[in-house]
């Protein structure tokens, strides 16, 4: 090899981050452009770009506007990581506040509140206050969703500073899409707030209604949702807002006309001209069937809210029958709708048109469709006694043609018209019985095993029927099990022979000895009962009149329909469930340092949504009750929580902050000893209760040792502890053991913790938001922090060929580094001592020029390993301390707490 070979061996590669870094310092424009826009492209695919937020944010003091937007979009999916670097973005805010170029100032003020970060929300404030009152319309829209955002963050801060009195000046903009945004703003600072903040009066109503006819096809969405919410004084006034609103019914955008269709329905209710009213039912029936020629989701959706719709006024689409008939090559979630509102709308005028229909879908190919169809057919009879007659002769025409499912469904629905017509089509019974042997659904031979009990006395062969079944009771379902007892005793009851005799023993001693349902063996023993003491008594029991049933077409309370179509047009009105049932709403109360105790009444709330709270939308206030969420509670009621291992409890808080694990009762108490604990609740905040906590490990489990002193003059007892959803789900194990607690003394405990119980979703973050209460005060609500040393497991020591292996097999985008300053290693030996402690396992070390580099491996639950490598020089302030993992968004949760580790 010549000597000039070397250049081979030798590389001017720095790897990606480093090129990038260069390139977006570079003095010409066009490749600094080229390289924010290769951040964007790594920070969409998932790369960690965060290292290069000082490079990209010198990026921002530039007059093109396109790299500007680049940068921004940059800012806001970093800033939350990077806090303190984000500040540093503020001065180019400000300044691009007051750019001569309307594009760039409203694009600033966007920015700053999509950036969900405490610190930049006062620099926010005046650039706000400028833009609200800007001259250009497209800065002052933009301006008034801001105010949403920065509400969302800090409340107080959004009413000190009157941005909710601008918000309501803007209903007066001469602009309609300003005043669209400003109501979107006011309506959505509405729905997280606990006391009025947008009423609708009738100036108000003018200047809505005259915007309505001006403002984008969105902004008329807002308004019309916000108008579907006032109340007119009188009828007169109904019609006139009805009548400004009708025109939107013609609108191209289904979401304007399912929202003006709202808003006439809640004025209808007012309206007492029966002429009127049926002229708005014949004006809003065209717009809803044009809905139906929409793409099959908005058909979906449109179907969902006139099933809403017809249910409290049919008379709209009575005559539009047709143009729900399913077509060949409709989805089935299509189909299935448009049967449901099929059968709302039958009646005797147009039945023979929908039975017809009826029949020609119970012969598709689809099993779920057909079946469907066919309890159509029998919820048709039970709806409509005058046409009871055909649909009962439209059911044994698809008996006839042997298709199992069908028969078997129709069996079913056969039972049902039986009990909503009693003693007048048991002529069909012996066609039914022909079928006996097809049937292998629990549920149709529930229902023939029913009506062979209940019309014993007219079959000959009732009993040789039952005794078919009987000879598989012990495998057949408890459905099944059940009906065939109650159906044995009917016979043997009208039928007092041998035969049913046997039978009655043969089924009582399978019922009470041979099965472990303990429903059919107390139903077994209460017949055995009845008929071994007086049999004139269980004939009353047994076969005493039934109630008659009715049409269940319209399923839904009355009191939940009016809920549900006050949210057409919503989420709400696809699901059918309040919005409550699947949102978990959090009401905000602002919170004056004057007011920091509120009356036992009172309903307050959190000032984060739980979303928020539990992504870390916002930094987490101290651990103190000084914060919004103390001596607060909030109303909103949670979806049913799922089973907790520990034994269920009554939740006698009532669901607090949105919580969904079981509260935990006071048991008999244990008091631990053991090192001060910091302060998470003060006596001062707390009507003299002070919660001291902290998070532990021993012996292989996390507990959490709490300390309780009473400097009240009242006995506190009846203890109560409950969490908030978490990272790590972290939930009580057990109950909490806490002794009453006299005035002037303290008492010390320890909860057993489990996890993945209580998980919140979005990125790891250390807060632990906690919910005490007790017998005699109201519940308090304070935050700790969670260290995620408590989480290293005992088994997380790994040999070095394992480490090395996983280090290798791990991708570069998986490491993670951070200097930590403030840092000072005095002892190897000593720091390996204290990692050990915290179960960080010593692998290696080696020695780079003067600095000590050590290995360590550590484990969390799950299996999740993480492999660590510390470089210090010893006695010199600063540790560059670098992560690999298969998690590596939990890199700043693990530097926070080993920092705190070796700073201790």
């Amino acid at each position: 090899m010549s000597g000039h070979d070397s250049k081979y061996f030798s590389t001017t590669k720095k790897g990606e981050i480093p090129e990038l870094k260069e390139e977006l310092n570079s003095q010409y424009k066009d490749k600094k452009k080229d390289a924010v826009k290769k951040v964007i492209a790594a920070m969409t695919v998932g790369k960690d770009v965060s290292s290069l937020f000082t490079d990209v944010v010198n990026c921002m003091q530039t007059e093109n506007l396109e790299l500007k937007k680049l940068v921004y979009l940059y800012l806001i999916n970093y800033a939350k990581s990077q806090p303190d670097l984000a500040i540093l973005a503020v001065n180019t805010f400000v300044k691009d506040s007051q750019d001569p170029n309307p594009l760039i100032r409203a694009l600033a003020v966007r920015t700053m509140g999509c950036i969900r970060v405490d610190k930049i929300t006062e620099y926010l404030c005046d650039p706000l206050q400028r833009c609200l009152k800007d001259d250009d319309p497209y800065v002052r829209k933009t301006a008034a969703i801001c105010v949403a955002k920065l509400y969302d963050i800090n409340a107080e801060l959004v009413e000190d500073r009157g941005f909710l009195d601008t918000l309501k000046d803007l209903i007066s903009d001469n602009n309609p899409m300003v005043v669209a945004n400003a109501v979107a703003a006011l309506a959505e600072i509405q729905e997280n707030s606990s006391r009025p903040i947008f009423e609708i009066t009738s100036p108000t109503l003018t200047k809505l209604l005259t915007a309505l006819n001006e403002c984008t096809e969105w902004g008329q969405v807002f308004i019309l949702d916000a108008l579907s919410k006032y109340k007119a004084a009188d009828a007169r006034e109904a019609e006139n807002i009805v009548e400004r609103v009708t025109p939107r019914l013609q609108h191209a955008n289904c979401a304007v006309v399912l929202s003006a269709v709202k808003m006439i329905l809640q004025q209808m209710e007012l309206i007492t001209s029966t002429d009127v009213v049926r002229n708005l039912c014949k004006k809003m029936a065209p717009p809803l069937v044009t809905l139906l020629s929409a793409e099959p989701e908005i058909q979906y959706v449109a179907l969902r809210n006139i099933n809403l719709i017809v249910q409290r006024r049919p008379t709209i689409l009575a005559h539009e029958i047709k143009v729900f008939f399913c077509k060949y090559n409709d989805p089935i979630y299509v189909k299935m709708e448009k049967l449901e509102i099929m059968i709302k709308l039958a009646s005797d005028r147009n039945i023979d048109q929908v039975l017809l229909e009826f029949k020609e879908y119970a012969t598709e190919v689809d099993v779920d469709f057909v079946r469907k169809a066919v309890r159509a057919i029998g919820r048709c009879a039970i709806k409509l006694e005058r046409a009871a007659e055909r649909c009962i002769s439209v059911l044994l025409e698809l008996i006839k043609i042997k298709v199992n499912y069908v028969v078997q469904e129709a069996i079913i629905v056969i039972k049902d018209i039986f009990r909503r017509y009693p003693n007048t089509y048991e002529s069909i019974i012996a066609t039914l019985c022909e079928s006996l042997d097809t049937l292998d659904e629990p549920e149709a031979k529930a229902s023939m095993i029913w009506i062979i009990g209940e019309y014993a006395e007219r079959i000959d062969n009732a009993d040789e029927l039952l005794e078919s079944f009987l000879e598989t009771f012990p495998e057949e379902p408890a459905l099944v099990q059940l009906q065939l007892l109650t159906a044995t005793v009917k016979l043997f009851l009208k039928k007092p022979t041998e035969g049913p005799q046997q039978m009655i023993q043969v089924v009582l001693n399978n019922a009470t000895v041979e099965t472990d349902n303990p429903d059919l063996r107390d139903r077994a023993y209460i017949y055995w009962r009845l008929l071994s003491t007086d049999p004139e008594a269980a004939k009353d029991v047994v076969l005493a009149e039934k109630p008659v049933i009715s049409d269940d077409s319209n399923l839904l309370d009355s009191s939940l329909l009016d809920e549900l179509l006050a949210n057409i047009a919503t989420l709400s009105s696809v699901y059918h469930k309040p919005p409550e049932a699947f949102v978990s709403r959090v009401k905000t109360a602002i919170q004056r340092p004057e007011d920091e105790e509120y009356p036992e009444g009172s309903e307050t709330g959190y000032s984060d949504t739980p979303a928020q709270a539990v992504e870390g939308g916002s930094p987490a206030p101290s651990s103190s009750s000084s914060s919004p969420y103390a001596a607060t509670r909030q109303p909103a009621p949670a979806p049913a929580p799922p089973p907790a291992p520990a034994a269920p409890v009554p939740d006698l808080l009532g669901d607090i902050i949105g919580l969904d694990n079981a509260l935990v009762p006071v048991d008999d108490p244990t008091t631990p000893a053991g090192p001060p604990l910091p302060v998470l609740l003060p006596a001062s905040s707390a009507q003299g209760l002070q919660i001291s906590g902290q998070l532990t490990r021993r012996d292989g489990q996390i507990f959490y040792s709490l300390l309780f002193e009473n400097n009240s003059q009242t006995t506190l007892d009846g203890f109560m502890i409950q969490f908030n959803k978490n990272t790590f789900g972290l939930a009580p194990a057990g109950p909490l053991q806490v002794p009453p607690v006299q005035p002037g003394t303290s008492a010390r405990t320890l909860l057993p913790m489990i996890l993945f119980q209580n998980l919140s979703p979005g990125p790891p973050n250390t807060l632990l938001q906690v919910a005490v209460k007790n017998n005699q005060q109201p519940v308090w609500y304070f935050n700790d922090k969670i260290s995620l040393l408590v989480f290293f497991s005992e088994d997380g020591r790994m040999e070095r060929a394992h480490f090395l292996e996983t280090w290798k097999s791990l991708p570069d985008s998986n490491e993670v580094t951070k200097d930590l300053l403030g840092v000072v290693v005095n002892s190897v030996d000593a720091t390996l001592d204290r990692l050990a402690a915290s179960n960080m396992f010593f692998i290696a070390k080696r020695r780079h020029a003067n600095q000590e580099v050590l290995y360590l491996s550590a484990k969390i639950p799950q299996g999740i390993p993480f492999l660590i490598e510390l470089t210090a020089v010893v006695g010199i302030p600063g540790v560059k301390c670098a992560i690999k993992t298969p998690n590596p968004e939990m890199a700043p949760l693990f530097f926070e707490a080993i920092e705190v580790l070796l700073k201790g």
